[in-house]
């Protein structure tokens, strides 16, 4: 594989993270991509963020070794040297007597932030860097929460999988867990309520309780931050108070199951699911792969399928999808079967330009200067 190095100007960056390994491929068009890896060979790689402030790239990977267990890597030059702190980026406290497992999720902050990152780990945890995601420092507010005893684990683990601090207002964040659901800090951190309502949870006792739904992503609108889009465990849907209420917009589609949710980086109401029939079956409906997306904030849902393999009975993990700042939006994602997809047209036709990888745990994209 070449050098990204080789490449200069304008450029598509795609990272891909996967069970055993890391690739990075930079494109000039967004449909042939010029590929260097594994790195981190033998190694998961669950979580990816590129930070693109202040005219720079980074790449940060949380990297989980079966050996050596997990830590949060960067570079600053593409992959071609990697930088991990000595004594780990994260670490919990000596008095919470908790271990890092995973860190599931990495989110630099606004443009009015610089330096800040966010992660997302397991167990389930956030954390903040103020040096660009070199170290981590535990977030007290969450791990001291009187309803942590009863988050539980979803299939994959206990995962604080989404990240979302608010562009407008640094005291606003938002995160979502498996299990648990979402929760909102209106004070930067210091303390955080569940905000669940009208999300359903019909595996458990109680099928509207106050937290404990099993959330799998959530999604802000890129224009009016106290509109966001959830992803459920069974259930799709959109909040446009803050996520104090949410209502479903799973009508017109042909599952209300899924792991990933996607939102349009500049134009509101536009956002992108993968249907996954559950629970006993977990593939595409009827084996045929496709994304769906909605034009009118989840009012309808127009199916895209132009380019995928068929049949695929391979799914997409929460984490394995995204979206670029381009115009138009390009859209990625890769299957558990080891395919990736570019869109360079906001989804109305695909290309596969990675395949045979081991099962796609993390895409991320990003458009850069070289």
């Amino acid at each position: 594989m070449a050098n990204i190095g080789e490449q200069s100007g304008t450029t598509y960056l795609l990272a891909v993270g996967t069970k055993k390994g890391l690739w990075l491929g930079t494109s000039a068009d967004r449909a042939n991509y010029v590929f260097t890896g594994p790195h981190f060979l033998m190694n998961e790689i669950p979580s990816i963020g590129i930070d693109t402030r202040n005219r720079k790239t980074r790449i940060l990977v949380g990297v989980r070794s079966e050996h050596w267990g997990p830590t949060v890597s960067h570079s600053d030059d593409l992959g071609e040297t990697w930088t991990e702190p000595e004594n780990g980026a994260i670490t919990f406290p000596q008095d919470t007597g908790a271990a890092l497992e995973r860190v599931w999720q990495i989110q630099p902050d606004s443009e009015g932030s610089p330096g800040v990152v966010w992660a997302g780990c397991e167990p389930i945890s956030v954390w903040k860097s103020t040096d660009g995601g070199e170290h981590f420092e535990l977030n007290r507010g969450l791990w001291d929460h009187p309803h942590r005893p009863e988050w539980g684990a979803g299939f994959g683990g206990a995962a604080a999988h989404t990240v979302l601090p608010s562009p407008t207002d640094p005291n606003t964040i938002h995160i979502a867990m498996s299990t648990g659901g979402v929760y909102r800090s209106t004070d930067a951190g210091a303390t955080w309520e569940a905000r669940n309502k009208g999300i359903s949870a019909g595996f458990m006792p109680d099928a509207e309780p106050e937290f404990g739904q099993c959330v799998h992503k959530i999604a802000r609108d890129p224009n009016n931050p106290e509109t966001l889009y959830a992803q459920n465990h069974h259930g799709v849907y959109r909040s446009d108070d803050n996520a104090d209420t949410w209502n479903s917009i799973a009508d017109g589609l042909p599952t209300d199951f899924g792991f990933t949710m996607l939102t349009h980086p500049r134009r509101s109401g536009t956002a992108w699911v993968v249907p996954i029939m559950a629970d006993s079956e977990r593939i595409p409906p009827g084996g045929q792969l496709a994304v769906h997306r909605t034009d009118d904030a989840g009012a309808s849902w127009t199916r895209l399928s132009d380019g995928l393999l068929e049949p695929d009975f391979n799914v997409v993990l929460r984490d394995a999808a995204a979206v670029d700042t381009e115009e138009p939006a390009g859209v990625y994602f890769g299957t558990r079967g080891g395919t990736v997809y570019a869109s360079a047209d906001e989804g109305i036709s695909f290309t596969a330009v990675l395949t045979q990888l081991p099962d796609v745990l993390c895409v991320r994209a990003a458009v850069v200067e070289l």
